[in-house]
């Protein structure tokens, strides 16, 4: 992947994706909203999944969404005209060659987007010429080494690897969420803030035992499963049993925990 990641880059991913963003709207994005007129740049737009809750969150401000796949973008207009917002633009662009002007953004939004890039500070630096000073980024990640459940399970734990390896062979990074404070720091962002988002999901949740565990964790997993095996770091019947296990958590006994980070920050 390198430098150039698709979000949504097949149907199962898109659809998982989409589950993911209507399953996690509240918790991620209820407090983002942004001033009236604002300028928006949200990097790394994907299929739209996350720019529907953007757009309703802040009717009056402007917000260009930009990713590197054209096939995604097509998806995200449709979503975004289904939604009924008109305050967003689409455009065609790679984060690290973008042609806007310097400080041509109030804020820069980006969501799932660090953790498969083998360079997220070089990707920050760049995104940090168009913020105006005083703006604020703001940037959402997961970590799937905070994952933990009930009953616990090794093979699913070795299962969960097999996904964070790949990622990292493909120069992308799986625990980047707990990485976001130094990443900011790097750069020279000032008055960061990063508060931990934790999905705890029992039976009481249905919605989310649907929604996040089966239809977006589990099956993030499951879609790495000829890979992990092709690559030989995991054997037919340990994934498998991995799986299960997985699925174990979604029982009236099951208990299943994992954490995003939100971090903002303000252009110096």
């Amino acid at each position: 992947m390198n430098k150039q990641y698709v979000h949504g880059y097949d149907p199962r991913e898109n659809i998982r994706l989409q589950d993911q963003a209507s399953t996690l709207v509240e918790l991620l994005h209820s407090d983002t909203s942004y001033p009236p007129e604002s300028q928006i740049l949200e990097a790394g737009c994907g299929v739209g999944s996350q720019t529907v809750a953007l757009a309703h969150n802040s009717p009056l401000a402007q917000i260009t969404s930009v990713d590197i796949s054209e096939s995604s973008i097509a998806e995200a207009k449709k979503r975004i005209e289904a939604a009924g917002c008109t305050n967003v633009d689409f455009q065609s662009g790679d984060i690290f060659n973008l042609a806007f002007a310097p400080q041509s953004f109030d804020h820069i939004f980006v969501c799932f987007v660090l953790e498969h890039l083998a360079q997220p500070i070089a990707a920050l630096k760049c995104l940090n010429n168009f913020l105006k000073v005083g703006g604020t980024i703001t940037i959402i990640e997961g970590d799937h080494g905070s994952t933990y459940f009930y009953p616990d399970s090794e093979a699913a734990h070795k299962t969960i690897q097999c996904q964070v390896e790949l990622q990292k062979r493909a120069g992308g990074n799986a625990n980047i969420g707990r990485e976001l404070y130094p990443l900011l720091h790097a750069v020279g962002f000032g008055t960061i803030q990063v508060s931990p988002r934790m999905v705890y999901v029992d039976s009481s949740k249905p919605q989310l035992v649907e929604g996040f565990i089966k239809n977006t964790f589990t099956a993030m997993i499951e879609g790495v499963r000829e890979s992990s095996i092709e690559a030989g770091l995991i054997d037919e019947e340990t994934f498998d049993n991995g799986i299960q296990g997985l699925y174990r958590t979604t029982e009236t006994d099951g208990v299943f925990c994992y954490t995003f980070f939100k971090a903002v920050a303000m252009k110096k």
